[in-house]
């Protein structure tokens, strides 16, 4: 069965709030795109590219046009010549978003090609899963009142977004540990913000305070500091940021910079992530699901790679309660910090919300 056609479908979705995070970034919208693979059989892949400006350079506009450069190329191919596929996407370099999001909508088109389902053909086992909540960089206030929201709608796990001013950061963590105790876990990600001068004090505050881990505390450029830090021991240190592809993480584990990687397929598509999964397994790494902001149908999709054994650590698996409104059916089920993953297969696209939606 081959490929007939790619379309892209963009969409804007409000947020409860705005995500705000490292030095520079913010988030007020989710301006996503609906990456549809169409077979000559009329069955159609689906998946979520979420475009993210100041991390990756990718834009809806970049998405629209890299997708429309590889279409000839993959238009007439069989969907099961994955070989074939894959060379066509390494073709280009970059466009992260852009080519997980197609790379998820073939796996999408395959399973239902093959009567089963991405859960089954990636090898999934759990159906339950530890979810954590990305709080953003604000006033402590604020903070506290979104850890809230979320704590009642069932999360359990806090990555909270520090950076921008150390002493805002560890009163923030201690009020959010008074607030719940030991009932809510809580970690950090500095998105790359402490220097080598300050950074083992930083995390040794952070360690104190209770926090589980620390997500890329120092700039990836600096990968002698970052070693270094890493083997001090100080709080366990996770990789996202310098992990942006399978050619990075044989990088960091070649100088052994993190203990816990930080897997995106919102960035990373099921072949690329898969991959990383067993690289990092089988180097003795710990490894966690992570979020690109995306939506329920992104989530989904998270929460499908999440579900290999080898996944260990909570996964942001609740952006979508950050969401003002989504395209979707409804939303997953969280209960007492457990994403249901069996529910949320259940989940279709609401073609009316889709086109309120559309931009």
């Amino acid at each position: 069965m081959k490929i007939q056609a790619i379309e892209v479908v963009a969409y804007r979705l409000k947020l409860l709030g705005a995500l705000t995070w490292g030095q520079h970034g913010k988030l007020e919208y989710a301006e996503h795109a609906l990456i549809q693979v169409h077979l000559e059989n009329g069955m159609i892949g689906t998946a979520e590219a979420t475009p993210r400006p100041t991390i990756y350079g990718e834009t809806i506009g970049s998405i629209q046009a890299i997708l429309k450069h590889l279409e000839p190329r993959l238009t007439q191919l069989k969907i099961t010549d994955s070989a074939t596929i894959s060379n066509v996407l390494a073709s280009v370099p970059n466009n992260n978003c852009a080519k997980g999001a197609l790379d998820m909508a073939i796996w999408e088109a395959k399973a239902q090609l093959e009567q089963t389902s991405v859960h089954a053909l990636i090898g999934g086992t759990k159906t339950h899963l530890e979810t954590s909540f990305i709080l953003g960089i604000a006033d402590q206030n604020t903070m506290l009142e979104e850890a809230k929201r979320v704590v009642a709608a069932g999360v359990r796990v806090l990555k909270v977004k520090v950076g921008r001013n150390t002493t805002h950061d560890l009163e923030t963590i201690l009020a959010l540990r008074h607030e719940f105790g030991e009932t809510v876990k809580l970690y950090a990600d500095s998105n790359e913000t402490l220097s080598a001068q300050t950074a083992a004090h930083a995390l040794e505050q952070m360690q104190k305070a209770g926090l589980l881990y620390v997500e890329e505390p120092l700039p990836v450029r600096q990968i002698k500091a970052r070693a270094q830090l890493k083997k001090d021991n100080i709080l366990p240190i996770i990789a996202d940021d310098s992990c942006f592809t399978p050619a990075d993480l044989r990088r960091e584990l070649e100088f052994d910079t993190f203990d816990i990687l930080n897997i995106k397929s919102a960035r990373n598509g099921f072949t690329d992530s898969l991959e990383m999964i067993q690289l990092a397994n089988s180097a003795g790494k710990q490894i966690m699901i992570g979020s690109q902001a995306s939506s329920t149908l992104g989530t989904i999709h998270a929460a499908i790679l999440a579900s290999r054994p080898e996944i260990t650590h909570p996964n942001e698996l609740s952006f979508p309660l950050k969401l003002e409104t989504d395209i979707t059916t409804r939303t997953a089920a969280l209960e007492n910090g457990f994403y249901d993953l069996q529910n949320a297969l259940e989940i279709r696209i609401d073609q009316e919300k889709l086109a309120t939606a559309k931009i």
